[in-house]
C-alpha cells in the first residue's frame, strides 16, 4: 500500500529528542479529565513551539512540520504568536506565508496533496489560502487537479487520499467570514466519490476501492478512516449518516480494551489514534464515551495522553519509544485538543496582529490564477484553475471566462460565451442558452447565486461558481 509522504508518517521515523524529557505518569482516572487534557495541551503546545527553527520556519522540503499550525490552532495558539526567541519579525505565520508565496514552492513536480496540506495549515495559521499573495491562490491550485474523466476525484484516482484531503481542504478552509467557498454541486460530487470508496468493513484506505470488489473487501486503515470520516462531516454529512455510523463501528471493532489504542495495520501507535480521534471530533462523536469507552474503562484519548512525555510535552510514536517524534506530537495534540484536520485561527495575543492576513487586490501585470467551476444544471460539472494576468486591481467575470477558453487547467472548462465582449448578461455558455427562468448565474466565495454578467467584478482569490438554473 502506497503511503503518501505528504500526510502519512512512516512506521519507522527517526527523531532526535529535544532536550531531556521526563516520562509522564498514566492518568489517575481511566477517562482523561478536563484538567488532564488542559495539561496535555499546554505541554504539547510548548513542545511544538520548540520545533520552530531559528529563522521562524516550520515548513521546508520533504516531510516538514507545517502540520503544527493545525494542532496549535486546535489548542488555541495563533501561529503569529509563535516566534523564535520573541523575535516577532520571524513569527511562524509570516515565515510560512513567505514560503508559500515563492514561485519555487512546493517543488518542480508538485502533487495535489502538497496544495491540500498547505490549504489546511495556512487556514489554521490565519492565512487566507486563496489570497496568499498576488500570484498564489491555493484553492485554484487544488482545482487544477480535477479529474475530467472521473469527476469528483482530485489527482489520480488511484491515490484516493488526494480526493479525501481535497474535501477536507475545500470545505474546511472557509472564507475569513466563515462562509463555505465551494458550490454544493462540487461538494456533492466529491462526497459521492468518498462514499463509493467505503470498504465493506465500514472504513477506508489510501488507495482507490471504487468498482473493485477485492479492494472493497480488503481490511481498512485506521488513519484513512479517520480522515475520510472528517472529510464527509466537514462536507456537511451528519454524524448520524449511515456511512459515518458504519465507519464508527469499524473503529470500535479495532479498539484495544486495556489501553484505548486502535489496532492499526502497523500496530498500535499515536498517529493512528490521532487521526481516528480527529475523525470522531470532526463528526461530533465524543471519543471518551459510549462506543469508545472500553470495558476496561479506557478511551482513545487516554492512550494518546499516556504516550506524552511530561513536562517536555512531546508524544512518542509507539509505546516504549524512548523519545518523542514531531509528527506523533502534532497528530496527538490536534486530537486531544478536540480538533479535526484544521481549525479556524485563534485571535492573536501579539499587539496589533490581525487574526487573518491575505492579499487585498490583484497586482496589475502580475500573473495569477483563479478557481472556477461551471455547472450546466444537468449533471455536467467542470472545475478548473484559470490563469490570467489582470490589468488592474480587479478583473471581470467576462475576462475570467474568456481566459478559461485557452488557459484553464484542466482544459475544456469554457468553450464559448455569449456575448463575446462588453459587460452585459451572459446569455450562452458552453453552448447552453438561457431559457425562461433558467439562466446563467454566478456565486463568489459561496455567496448567493445572482445573474451572471460579463461585467461582474472579480477580486483576487475569489472562488467563482457559475451555474445554469432557476
Amino acid at each position: 500500500m502506497i503511503r503518501p509522504l505528504s500526510f502519512r508518517r512512516p512506521a519507522l521515523v527517526a527523531a532526535a529528542a529535544l532536550g531531556a524529557f521526563t516520562l509522564g505518569t498514566l492518568p489517575a482516572a481511566a477517562t482523561s479529565s478536563p484538567a488532564q487534557i488542559t495539561t496535555s495541551k499546554t505541554n504539547g503546545v510548548a513542545y511544538l513551539k520548540s520545533l520552530q527553527a531559528a529563522d521562524g520556519s516550520y515548513a521546508g522540503s520533504g516531510l516538514s512540520n507545517e502540520w503544527a499550525f493545525s494542532a496549535l490552532a486546535a489548542a488555541g495558539t495563533a501561529a503569529v504568536d509563535v516566534t523564535p526567541g520573541g523575535d516577532t519579525s520571524k513569527n511562524a505565520r509570516s515565515v510560512y506565508r513567505n514560503l508559500l508565496s515563492t514561485a519555487a514552492w512546493p517543488s518542480s513536480s508538485p502533487v495535489v496533496t502538497d496544495y491540500e496540506r498547505a490549504v489546511l495549515n495556512a487556514y489554521a495559521a490565519g492565512i487566507d489560502p486563496a489570497r496568499v499573495s498576488a500570484s498564489r491562490d491555493l484553492i485554484a491550485d487544488i482545482y487544477g487537479y480535477w479529474q475530467t474523466s472521473e469527476t469528483g476525484y482530485f489527482g489520480p484516482s488511484a491515490n484516493f487520499n488526494g480526493t479525501v484531503f481535497a474535501a477536507l481542504a475545500l470545505n474546511g478552509a472557509k472564507t475569513q467570514s466563515g462562509q463555505a467557498r465551494i458550490p454544493g454541486a462540487l461538494r456533492d460530487s466529491v462526497v459521492a466519490r468518498i462514499r463509493a470508496n467505503q470498504h465493506n468493513d465500514g472504513g477506508w484506505n489510501y488507495g482507490k476501492a471504487e468498482g473493485d470488489p477485492s479492494q472493497l473487501a480488503a481490511t481498512s486503515d485506521i488513519d484513512m478512516t479517520g480522515a475520510a470520516m472528517a472529510a464527509l462531516c466537514t462536507s456537511g454529512v451528519p454524524g448520524t449518516d449511515s456511512g459515518i455510523v458504519r465507519a464508527k463501528a469499524f473503529l470500535k471493532s479495532k479498539l484495544v480494551a486495556n489501553s484505548g489504542a486502535f489496532n492499526a495495520m502497523f500496530g498500535v501507535n499515536t498517529d493512528s489514534n490521532g487521526w481516528a480521534v480527529s475523525g470522531l471530533n470532526a463528526c461530533g462523536i465524543n471519543p471518551q464515551t459510549g462506543d469508545f469507552l472500553t470495558s476496561a474503562g479506557k478511551t482513545p484519548v487516554d492512550f494518546l495522553i499516556a504516550q506524552q512525555f511530561n513536562p517536555g510535552g512531546g508524544f512518542r510514536y509507539q509505546p516504549g519509544d524512548a523519545s518523542p517524534t514531531a509528527y506523533s506530537s502534532i497528530d496527538a495534540l490536534r486530537a486531544v485538543a478536540g480538533g479535526g484536520f484544521t481549525a479556524a485561527p485563534p485571535a492573536p495575543t501579539t499587539p496589533g496582529a490581525p487574526q487573518w492576513v491575505g492579499q487585498g487586490s490583484f497586482t496589475s501585470g502580475t500573473a495569477t490564477e483563479l478557481a472556477l467551476s461551471v455547472d450546466d444544471g444537468a449533471g455536467g460539472l467542470k472545475v478548473c484553475s484559470v490563469a490570467l494576468t489582470p490589468a488592474g486591481t480587479t478583473t471581470t467575470l467576462g475576462a475570467v471566462l474568456d481566459a478559461a477558453k485557452s488557459a484553464a487547467t484542466p482544459s475544456g472548462c469554457v468553450t464559448d460565451i455569449t456575448p463575446a465582449s462588453g459587460s452585459g448578461t451572459v446569455t450562452t455558455l458552453n453552448g447552453k442558452a438561457n431559457s425562461g427562468s433558467n439562466t446563467w448565474k454566478v456565486s463568489i466565495d459561496g455567496s448567493a447565486f445572482a445573474t451572471a454578467t460579463r461585467g461582474t467584478a472579480i477580486g483576487v482569490g475569489d472562488t467563482i461558481a457559475v451555474r445554469w438554473g432557476a
